[in-house]
């Protein structure tokens, strides 16, 4: 953790040492080079309480922040065909990151966690403990966590919008669930829902069921706008990451309350049909670290990744400083 928290240090100090009235969103506004307070909070900041050195009145919407793809998806029956991190979810908090794109099977009124029709040996509770238990040892920080139905639903009475709320219903304070991009200070120690599956009952969580396919697409909603890169078929790294980069560029320059989701992984067709998650992950990380390491600073929004790491994290985290 020492490594970690150096690197976002060093991006602390970089920020201080440039000149008089720098614009931060560790105060959402102006800052002054004699603020030693708000510098002595950015150096101390770590992977697992990084968010406590950005200020209140920020909108997520005006950061970066690292995530993971598929963030269940730890089991594979071939190599390269379903895992996609090495971290466990509390892992993956620890190590930065703070989006969370999690895959529900609804079977028997209950969520087991699948990568299409693999089971990923674990359900809905063990994700939800693993966030609570995070949020509770680090109140500062904010989990956004995207919800989608994944694979056949079986044996079930009831809605999956019914089960999701009888999950939602056991802790309903540490959940938010508007339909509107909150600030900072409104989710410190909650769960912000980005919802992907369909609802009778609204608001439930920022709206993001009209996800178009394999594509980069905008979704305008009345109370948020979501702009989201998802290209999961991937016959060519180049291409696929000519559009990373493109919405790493719109989110820079563009309007600080629109949501980007920026998914750099996806998978490449081998033979026989078979999809090798590796083929593009392998390529793609790199590519993302030498990224990072040029471009230091700017709202480059969520980013879900495929075996996200914790150096990886830290260059994205260092962007908002």
């Amino acid at each position: 953790m020492k490594q970690q928290t150096l690197g976002l240090a060093l991006a602390a100090l970089t920020l201080f040492g440039c000149k008089k009235d720098m614009v931060s969103p560790i105060d959402g506004g102006r800052i002054e080079s004699g603020k030693s307070s708000l510098a002595t909070a950015a150096l101390s900041v770590s992977l697992n309480g990084w968010m406590g050195a950005i200020a209140d009145n920020t909108s997520l919407t005006t950061l970066s922040i690292p995530g993971t793809h598929d963030s269940g998806a730890r089991v594979e029956p071939i190599g390269g065909t379903a895992k996609c991190q090495d971290l466990t979810i509390r892992q993956q908090l620890d190590a930065g990151t703070r989006f969370l794109d999690i895959r529900c099977r609804h079977i028997g009124d209950a969520f087991a966690i699948h990568h299409g029709s693999i089971y990923q040996n674990m359900n809905f509770t063990d994700v939800l403990t693993a966030c609570y238990d995070f949020l509770a040892a680090n109140p500062t920080e904010t989990i956004v966590m995207s919800v989608k139905e994944e694979y056949d639903p079986t044996n079930n009475t009831r809605s999956f919008e019914q089960t999701f709320d009888t999950y939602t219903q056991q802790q309903p304070s540490k959940w938010y669930l508007d339909n509107t991009v909150p600030t900072l200070g409104q989710v410190r120690g909650k769960i912000v829902l980005v919802r992907r599956f369909g609802a009778s009952n609204t608001p439930k969580g920022i709206e993001a069921t009209n996800w178009a396919d394999n594509t980069t697409f905008t979704m305008n909603n009345p109370n948020s706008t979501v702009r989201v890169q998802d290209q999961y078929v991937v016959p060519d790294n180049n291409g696929k990451w000519n559009g990373i980069t493109n919405l790493f560029t719109e989110a820079k320059n563009g309007n600080p309350s629109v949501l980007y989701i920026n998914f750099t992984s996806g998978y490449k067709s081998l033979i026989f049909s078979i999809p090798s998650i590796t083929t593009v992950s392998n390529a793609i990380n790199p590519q993302l670290n030498t990224y990072f390491n040029n471009n230091t600073h700017g709202r480059f929004g969520i980013i879900p990744m495929d075996f996200a790491a914790a150096d990886r994290n830290t260059l994205i985290i260092n962007t908002n400083f």
